[in-house]
């Protein structure tokens, strides 16, 4: 990143310095996350009894927030050197290019296979990759440069560079945004929360059910389940984490309550839940 950004700024290059921003994204991505890893650490208290896990998403905000301002900035330079003639040292582009282009592929090399192991490793691979595309384009701009004298090429392949760095950009920030407003998370269904939870034998309805990420890899659920009786309570508490652990939440706290189960009941999320018996159905033996 820094050989990239000295390099593209000696050699006037603006495909260069869009490249070192999308590495930038990298470094300020694996940066952050090495220390909130570390501050994540730290164990809860009586004042914040989630403790520090949600640093990592504070930082992913930040992180977000500041990649789009350098697309923006790239865009908007480019914009500006299309309007005028800049020289470009092609030479100087070129032998910059190809060592970050040869960086990369080493890099790759050392995470190919691993990365279909781990979806951390895997997100790093994705990231390299996206590095190597662009020293290709700035090794396709000193080419240009180099055979023609077209200096625009320069600033059109940096607005390519510029859409990568926004497209990861705006994940960072929609994600962690998502989290911060304790949406439902991607990868869970609330139909699917529903249905499991009535699938436990006892639970005659369900209601006020809230799923949400307390940061990447921790879900956590709340919900009230009605049965009609609280005797055998420890079984159905039991069923319902052991099928909110197949839907990929482990944090889950739920509050009983005796009831018949015999009417819709409103959810938080304004859907109504019928207890297994709400269309006609008998009612389960207890």
């Amino acid at each position: 990143m820094v050989v990239e950004a000295a390099g593209g700024w000696l050699s006037g290059s603006l495909a260069l310095l869009a490249d070192a921003g999308h590495m930038l994204t990298d470094v300020g991505a694996l940066g952050l996350s090495l220390l909130t890893a570390s501050i994540a650490r730290r164990p809860a208290d009586d004042r914040k009894t989630y403790g520090y896990l949600r640093w990592e998403i504070l930082a992913a905000l930040v992180n977000g927030a500041a990649l789009i301002g350098i697309s923006v900035w790239v865009v908007v330079e480019a914009i500006h050197r299309l309007g005028q003639t800049r020289h470009v040292e092609a030479g100087l582009l070129l032998g910059v290019a190809a060592a970050g282009a040869v960086v990369n592929v080493i890099s790759l090399r050392l995470l190919h296979g691993a990365h279909n192991h781990s979806l951390n490793t895997r997100g790093a691979y994705l990231h390299i990759m996206g590095d190597l595309l662009g020293s290709l384009a700035a090794l396709a701009a000193g080419g240009v440069i180099a055979l023609t004298g077209w200096t625009p090429i320069d600033p059109i392949l940096s607005v390519l560079l510029a859409i990568l760095i926004l497209a990861s950009a705006w994940r960072l920030v929609r994600e962690s945004t998502d989290i911060l407003l304790e949406a439902v998370p991607r990868s869970v269904s609330m139909n699917d929360v529903q249905r499991c939870m009535l699938a436990v034998d006892g639970v005659r309805a369900v209601h006020d059910l809230h799923v949400w990420t307390v940061t990447s890899g921790v879900i956590a659920m709340s919900g009230h389940a009605v049965v009609p009786t609280l005797a055998s309570h420890p079984g159905v508490l039991e069923g319902i984490r052991r099928q909110m652990g197949t839907l990929g939440i482990g944090h889950v706290t739920i509050q009983l309550e005796v009831g018949d189960g015999c009417e819709p009941v409103e959810t938080s999320t304004g859907t109504h839940v019928h207890g297994p018996h709400a269309d006609g159905e008998r009612p389960r033996s207890h």
